[in-house]
């Protein structure tokens, strides 16, 4: 088998340099197939890439030294393979096929992944595509190792990409949601990606006509109510985002690729995952829906849903879908039909076609490949049978050096050959399985199943296995199958915690001897079994999560288990630990894995936190309960993440594996390794298994989750590593081959058996009685639905059924007298009642049973309780939630009023209080608006103070300036009712801070105006709410009143004895919604549940009561005497005379004529009496009668009159909500201009934003107009000079031959003309026209390869041969040098200029998108310079609310007009104003005029007058000079002026001697103070001596303390002190300089005022000028 570059690793051991090499891999492919060349096809497994050769099935493996293999491509004209790897920067190697040779190595800077890869199918590029982060697309040139260019597109997943096999600068990527056609643009060396989307269809495969809503072409224009924007600007939109938006009603679900091909015109057809094919055009990347046309019905009536995968071919595409077909699509112009291709028993995931277009590859999705061969009779191989999945568990086949075996978790068992990696066999098992082990004493396999069985298989015959036999020890899955090292017991795992002990030997029919319980999630298992001893050990290993430990387990199990194995375990097959020698031990970390080695002393384990692989020595002294074990042996595992120990089978190797993928064999003594080999990564979650043969020769390593199964193998293996186990594999052999050849016996006899059973019938089969161990198979397998365990306990259940038979009597005829007993109290149950009745369940005998439905009847009502209160905390929170959110938050509680006789209803506003915020906002409005008003009033007297028509009207206005300071009734004159827009003021609502809504231009000015409606709303409510108030406290008063009066009624009607209902009016819920809230006790219909220890209290209390009640009454004797006498009153009522009734004489029984005279007279009176009392009955009940009516009348006047009142508040409560929705309409006008100001206002930030981009991009295309132009130009020069080379080289030629004769010069230049002729192979015909894409454009290899042929061709005419006859060779060996040079610079010629082309297109191009940017930039900047003309007018026009009274505005034929464009608004008062001020004017001309004429009468008189004052001016001029030119002195003056001078002189002479003596006498008193003051400081200063000493000798002591601290001051704030005392000297400075400055100041200020004192004191001089 071939075999690419490995990784190989190994460490030194003592005399030995073995180490291990990747022998083959198995695998099946997970990502799309590859064909490298016609004949050989690659796919990545794990670490590896497999190349398999079509034709001789075999295989080459390339190992990825990074881990597991990315994705991979495959470029078929330089038959190069790339790939990346998933580590973190990932890079991409190229590798050469065949030679496996590395060519470059790609480093981008892909953070995470590469998740596509794609070569041209020409030319060296190669595309990337990155997942997250970058979402990067890169073009790399392969062979240099570097990107070309590259473009992110952040957050789109891309499915596929491909090139253009016939234009690689075309590339397409889709994904389920999108097409996109990148074009690479090439100017010299320069490389530009361009990108273009395909507008797919909808799902129905119409599309849909999408208008730009970005700039749309037109909007609809509103003159009422501003301009109409996009809805991107509607939505705030203002960034990128605004560009891609789109509202939730134009969002329609498009078609979802599936995948795409290209075709040789470059036109792309797209499967959707709808059924649809379309069609992408490559010039203008249209899609076009194709027709379905069914000419032929399907197979099986299917219907195409979706296709998988389509490739192309001449007339149509292939497709395959999910059902097992390949569908053949005949495309001709836009239809196509449909037909059966082939069908595949799997559905098909990837169809691709070979270079030559002969064969067709089919993978399916399980893995599985198929190639179909073209011609005449077209063939269907199977090239790879895939597994059912990846491989669960591996094994050897004893000995380990032929074959090996794999299960799936299907249930499918492989047999593979390990030479050549061939699958001999397959059996299915039909269950989903999880281990798998393999006997050493017997070729016989156990396979753990997730149900809890073993199934035994029969590989005495690779080539044909069985399945012999199934254990079923438990229900619980299999977790471990393990084999001891002889082949004697197989432990069987599960994951309760239970080892079953399997007989291992095929001749016993794999008993199951017992089972050992251990501590659940069981992580492995390891045995010792050596040959010289006559037991085995076995450890297990389990976690302690609580804790964070560890736990081993260890016993042992003796050969002779089987025979003695009834006394080993217990009735229910558990085996006893003081047979088998349980022991308990505790490692005080967690392990992850852990063996035992064959001395039974020591136990390896691998730690699972920490990469350290420990041993622990084993206690020599049998102990009880649990042993902690210390680590013995500690070294590091150089692996990381969790990994796993085995020991090879001679115990001298210790063999890991971890999660990084990484085999390490290690010497069991010093746990150094000397093999080391990574076979998988971490990324595929490392190795799952490691199986080693018994003579140490091979290694298999199966991955966890990659899917790949590697066999390893030795190199430079030898010395003793291979003597040792060789030795040990001779001696195992030697000692298990007398039962390994006996159990091998068995199993032949067995199929042997099973071959003639299977020749008869079933029925015969089931009657053969064939010998005594068949028989217990077949009776095994008609037990296999029930456990073993449970086979036991069943067994273990009718023995003590048996040994207990006689009590088992004894306790049925007591329960069946028990159970008559129970049938009696149920019939006495069911005669008595319902309350005392008990329920059937209560009757039961069973004390659980009856606990367990008492405790799930108290749970059920728990349940139900908790259920109940939770629904009712759940409607109280709810209603707690309404009650605060309509009724405690409300300030003003809403409620109604409603009248006594007519259905007038009249409701308040419920109002909610306003908050601090909202009172803070409105005091800051009204306080700015205040400001505002005094401001407006000082500017207006500011600038008319000299206005002609302010002093006209000052007079007036000085009158009514009192009732505007108080009233701020200023802006009410200039906003009346209709300007105002509502009613406000008639509830007294004052609106003098409101703007005129003509002036509300700025935004904050809206907002404060929308405050300022909210606070007159609120005003208006309160106003009226307060109204409200008072008319419900007079209905509470008429309602009390009625009530009072009713009493008297009711009296009156009692009195009368009338049948008349007495009508009392109440409030209803609606006025008083507060009792809505209260429940009151006749609201609750249903019976409320009084205890009976209640009722008897309530009777006994009820009882109480009456006893002393009539014990009271039996004490009152004088009331009684009074009921007795007087019917209780002490004086008749007058109310009482209706009821007066005279009583009769005896005598009245006797007839009258018996009657005496006495009796007689009595009569008479008595008939008077009653006369008298029934006069003044009628006349009390007259009386009755008459106040009963007024009464009456009173109470319907009252409420009448309520009535009315009510009328009017509700035309009040009417005209309330008429303000309200006034103001409220004025707020929505508001709101709406604000609202369409910031849609303004977004709109104008992404207009700006767009043009900024736009701008960007254009600087950029300018960017590259330049450097394309300045490569162009360099370029061209480069070409001319190449060009002129060459017509320099076709000119000299005959220059340069001028020494021979001209014939032969003349036939010289003819064939230095002559160029060679290039054969194209010829292609065959079928070829041809099998081969769709024909000759594809010439890349770079073409050209070499063409101008390889070229010069080869050149060769052939440089050939002596071709010499003319007579011409000297030297001349002709110059001739051929000289025309080699010439067809040199042709082809560079040529080749310059295609590129010259190439960067003039690219020119072209970037000159066209300038322009195109340009008009773009235009377009947006027109759409700006509009908006900003929408701006000003919608601010100029404002939406305003007017007030106009029913029958003011008359319309022509009753046409509503709502656009009043030639229309002007004027308030009436000015032109009132403007009026009044030229009636002023006029009249105050007519005074002037008037005025004029007095004046022109006294301008003779004032001229004349002032004339006369000029000359009396020029006299008195004349006087002052004479005056001023006189000399006086002050004495002079005090001469003049004093009248007894002398007299002065001698008192001030006086007086200055008096001073004199003063002075003197002062002097010596001061003299003789300071000689009195200089013997005091004379004794001061000796006591401040002595005081000095004594502070001199204590400052000798301060100076140590000082220098002490001085030194510590030094060496903690030095830095602080010079800083201090910088700061200080700094400060002094600063204080020095300020105060010299302040006396310059004042320095200068002196000499200031002395020059001032000098000249005033000059100023009282006389100035005597000179004449």
């Amino acid at each position: 088998m071939a075999q690419g570059p490995e990784r190989e690793e190994s460490t030194h051991n003592a005399g030995s340099h073995a180490s291990l090499s990747v022998r083959w891999v198995q695998g099946f492919p997970k990502q799309n197939v590859h064909f490298v060349n016609d004949s050989t096809i690659c796919y990545p497994s794990g670490n590896f890439i497999i190349f398999l050769d079509i034709e001789t099935k075999q295989k080459t493996i390339l190992q990825c030294m990074n881990g597991i293999v990315g994705v991979l491509a495959t470029n078929i004209p330089y038959e190069v393979v790339a790939f990346s790897d998933r580590k973190l920067r990932p890079v991409i190697y190229i590798y050469s096929f065949p030679a496996l040779t590395r060519r470059t190595k790609l480093k981008g800077n892909v953070l995470l992944d590469y998740i596509l890869l794609s070569f041209s199918y020409c030319g060296t590029y190669l595309a990337s595509y990155s997942s997250l982060p970058e979402f990067e697309l890169a073009l790399w040139n392969w062979e240099l190792g570097v990107i070309l260019c590259k473009k992110s597109q952040p957050g789109v997943d891309v499915s596929q990409m491909t090139f253009n096999p016939m234009n690689w600068h075309q590339l397409c990527l889709s994904s389920p949601s999108s097409v996109t056609v990148w074009t690479v643009e090439r100017s010299n060396q320069e490389h530009y990606l361009k990108a273009k989307s395909v507008k797919l269809p909808m799902e129905d495969g119409s599309f849909f006509n999408e208008k730009d809503v970005v700039f749309p072409d037109s909007l609809p224009k509103d003159p009422i109510y501003g301009p109409i924007l996009p809805l991107s600007a509607i939505a705030g939109l203002v960034d990128k985002e605004a560009e891609t938006f789109r509202p939730k009603d134009d969002l329609y679900t498009l078609l979802h690729p599936t995948m795409h091909c290209w075709t040789p015109t470059s036109d792309l057809y797209i499967g959707c995952e709808e059924g649809h094919l379309l069609v992408i055009t490559g010039e203008n990347l249209n899609a076009t829906v194709l027709d379905k046309i069914d000419e032929k019905p399907l197979m099986g009536e299917r219907n195409i849903i979706s296709p998988v995968t389509i490739v192309y071919q001449k007339g149509g595409v292939l497709a395959s879908g999910i059902d097992g077909f390949v569908y053949s699509f005949i495309i001709k112009d836009s239809n196509y039909t449909v037909e059966d291709f082939l069908q595949v028993e799997e559905p098909v995931e990837h169809l691709m076609f070979s270079p030559n277009y002969k064969m067709l590859l089919i993978q399916t999705d399980k893995g599985s490949i198929y190639i179909y061969t073209f011609g005449e009779e077209p063939t269907l191989d199977k090239v790879l049978e895939a597994s059912d999945g990846k491989f669960q568990a591996i094994d050897l086949i004893t000995p380990g050096n032929k074959y090996c075996m794999t299960v799936t978790y299907s249930g499918e068992v492989c047999i593979w050959c390990i030479d050549d990696v061939a699958c001999v066999s397959k059996i299915y098992l039909n269950t989903p399985t999880t281990v798998l082990a393999c006997s050493p004493a017997s070729l016989s396999a156990a396979v753990g199943a997730v149900d809890g069985s073993v199934h035994f298989i029969d590989i005495l015959d690779a080539e044909s296995p069985q399945a012999v036999h199934r254990a079923f020890p438990s229900e619980y899955a299999v977790q471990h199958l393990l084999y001891d090292q002889r082949g004697m017991y197989l432990l069987v795992g599960t994951s309760e915690g239970y080892i079953f002990v399997i007989n291992a030997t095929p001749s016993s029919l794999f008993e199951i001897l017992g089972y050992v319980e251990v501590g659940k999630d069981i992580l492995q298992i390891s045995t010792v079994s050596l040959l010289e001893t006559d037991i085995m050990e076995v450890m297990v290993l389990s976690p302690l999560p609580e804790t964070g430990r560890s736990r081993l387990e260890i016993f042992t199990l003796p050969i002779i288990l089987p025979q003695v194995s009834a006394t080993f375990v217990d009735e229910r097959g558990r085996m006893r630990d003081e047979f088998i020698h349980k022991f308990l031990y505790e490692i005080e970390h967690s392990l992850s894995s852990a063996v035992l080695n064959f001395q039974s002393n020591k136990v390896y384990g691998f730690c699972s936190e920490v990469p350290y692989i420990c041993s622990y020595l084993l206690p020599e002294k049998e102990h009880s309960g649990i042993c902690i074990l210390k680590p013995y042996q500690k070294v590091q595992s150089r692996l990381y993440g969790p990994g796993a120990l085995s020991l090879s089978a001679h115990g001298l190797w210790l063999i890991t594996r971890a999660k990084c993928g990484t085999v390490c064999i290690r010497d069991i003594h010093t746990l150094e390794t000397f093999v080391r080999c990574r076979s998988h990564s971490h990324q595929g979650h490392g190795i799952q298994s490691v199986r080693i043969s018994m003579d140490g020769q091979n290694v298999l390593v199966n991955g966890k989750d990659d899917g790949t199964l590697v066999c390893l193998r030795w190199r430079r293996f030898g010395g003793n590593l291979a003597s040792e186990i060789l030795e040990y594999f001779q001696q195992l052999l030697t000692s298990l081959g007398n039962t390994i050849q006996e159990e091998n016996n068995y199993l032949r006899i067995r199929q042997s058996n099973s071959t003639t059973l299977e020749s008869g019938s079933e029925h015969a089969t089931m009657s053969l009685n064939i010998d005594s161990s068949q028989e217990e198979l077949v009776q095994a397998d008609n037990m296999k639905q029930i456990p073993w365990i449970q086979q036991k306990s069943q067994e273990a259940i009718k023995k003590e059924i048996k040994l207990f038979s006689n009590k088992r009597r004894e306790l049925k005829r007591g329960i069946k007298a028990l159970a008559k007993m129970v049938l009696n109290m149920m019939k006495e149950n069911e005669t008595i009642d319902n309350i005392a009745k008990l329920d059937q369940e209560e009757f039961g005998l069973d004390l659980e049973e009856l606990e367990r439905l008492q405790n799930q009847s108290e749970e059920e009502l728990a349940k139900i309780k908790k259920d109940v209160e939770m629904h009712n905390l759940a409607k109280r929170y709810l209603a707690e939630l309404i009650k605060e959110e309509c009724w405690h938050s409300m300030a003003v509680k809403g409620r109604a009023l409603k009248c006594f006789h007519i259905p007038y209803v009249v409701e308040n506003f419920p109002m909610k209080e306003r908050t601090e915020e909202e009172l803070k906002e409105v005091n800051r409005v009204l306080q700015q608006k205040k400001i505002e008003t005094e401001c407006f009033k000082l500017r207006k007297e500011i600038l008319e103070a000299q206005s002609p028509i302010t002093m006209v009207k000052k007079h007036h206005e000085e009158e009514e300036e009192e009732e505007e300071e108080e009233d701020m009734a200023v802006r009410d004159t200039s906003l009346p009712n209709y300007m105002l827009g509502s009613l406000c003021t008639d509830f007294g609502v004052h609106a003098s801070l409101l703007s005129s809504q003509l002036e509300l231009h700025s935004r904050e000015e809206k907002i404060n105006q929308i405050i300022l409606l909210k606070d007159i709303i609120y005003k208006v409510k309160t106003v009226f709410n307060n109204e409200f108030d008072t008319a419900f406290k007079h209905k509470e008063f008429e309602i009390a009143r009625v009530k009072e009066r009713n009493v008297r009624i009711q009296e009156i009607i009692l009195d009368l004895e009338l049948d008349e209902q007495v009508w009392q009016p109440e409030f209803d819920d609606c006025e008083k919604p507060e009792r809505t809230l209260v429940v009151e006790n006749s609201e609750v219909t249903a019976q409320k549940h009084v205890p009976p220890w209640q009722k008897a209290k309530t009777e006994f209390i009820a009882n109480r009561t009456m006893e002393q009640f009539l014990l009271s009454q039996a004490n009152e004797t004088r009331r009684r005497a009074l009921m007795d006498m007087m019917g209780g009153v002490l004086e008749v009522k007058k109310e009482d005379i209706l009821r007066m009734v005279i009583p009769q004489p005896a005598f009245m029984a006797k007839p009258d004529a018996v009657w005496t005279e006495e009796e007689r007279k009595q009569f008479k009176d008595y008939e008077k009496k009653v006369k008298e009392l029934n006069e003044e009955r009628e006349k009390y009940r007259k009386s009755l009668e008459a106040e009963l009516k007024k009464l009456q009348n009173s109470i319907q006047e009252s409420t009448q009159n309520f009535d009315e009142y009510l009328k009017r508040l509700f035309e009040r409560r009417v005209k309330a909500e008429m303000v309200v929705n006034q103001e409220e309409l004025k707020i929505n006008n508001l709101l709406f201009s604000l609202l369409l100001d910031e849609e303004i206002s977004s709109r104008e930030t992404f207009l700006n934003n767009y043009i900024t981009r736009k701008r960007e991009e254009k600087s950029q295309t300018l960017e590259a107009i330049r450097k394309s132009r300045e490569d162009l130009d360099a370029y061209k020069e480069h070409y001319d000079n190449l060009l002129a080379e060459d017509k320099v080289l076709d000119r000299s030629f005959k220059k340069e031959f001028s020494e021979i004769p001209g014939h032969q010069v003349d036939i010289l230049y003819k064939l230095f003309k002559r160029r060679p002729r290039i054969h194209k192979p010829k292609t065959h015909s079928d070829a041809t026209s099998i081969v769709p894409f024909g000759e594809r454009p010439g890349s770079g290899k073409l050209n070499k390869d063409a101008f390889a042929q070229l010069m080869k061709a050149m060769d052939e005419l440089d050939n002596i041969h071709n010499m003319p006859e007579g011409l000297d060779p030297l001349v002709w060996n110059h001739f051929c040098v000289t025309r080699r040079m010439k067809v040199e610079n042709e082809q560079k010629v040529k080749q310059k200029a295609a590129g010259l082309m190439e960067m003039m297109a690219f020119l072209r191009r970037r000159v066209e998108e300038d322009e195109k940017m340009q008009r773009e930039i235009e377009k947006v900047s027109h759409e700006f310079n509009l908006l900003q003309e929408e701006k000003v007018k919608f601010h100029l026009n404002l939406t305003i609310q007017i007030l106009l009274k029913q029958g003011q505005v008359e319309l022509e034929n009753f046409q509503l007009l709502l656009e009043y464009s030639d229309a002007i608004l004027i308030n009436k008062n000015i032109i009132e104003d403007l009026n009044s001020v030229i009636r002023t004017q006029g009249q105050k001309k007519v005074a002037s005029m008037t005025e004029s004429k007095d004046i022109h009468k006294g301008i003779f008189q004032i001229e004349w007058e002032h004339k006369k004052m000029e000359m009396e001016m020029e006299d008195l001029n004349q006087k002052a000079w004479d005056i001023q030119m006189l000399f006086f002195s002050r004495e002079r003056q005090k001469f003049l002026n004093e009248p007894n001078y002398e007299t002065l002189i001698s008192i001030q002479i006086g007086i200055m001697e008096q001073t004199i003596a003063v002075l003197d006498k002062t002097h010596k008193k001061n003299v003789e103070n300071c000689k009195k003051l200089l013997k005091k400081l004379g004794k001061f200063s000796n006591k401040k001596d002595v005081a000095n000493y004594t502070l001199s000798c204590n400052i000798r002591e301060e100076l140590v303390a000082v220098s002490e601290r001085k030194d510590i001051c030094n060496a903690m704030g030095s830095i602080l002190t010079c800083e201090k005392i910088a700061k200080e000297r700094y400060e002094n400075m600063m204080q020095l300089q300020k105060l010299t400055n302040i006396s310059k100041e004042q320095a200068e200020q002196i000499l200031v005022l002395q020059a001032e004192v000098e000249r005033l004191r000059m100023k009282t001089f006389p100035a005597l000028v000179p004449l």
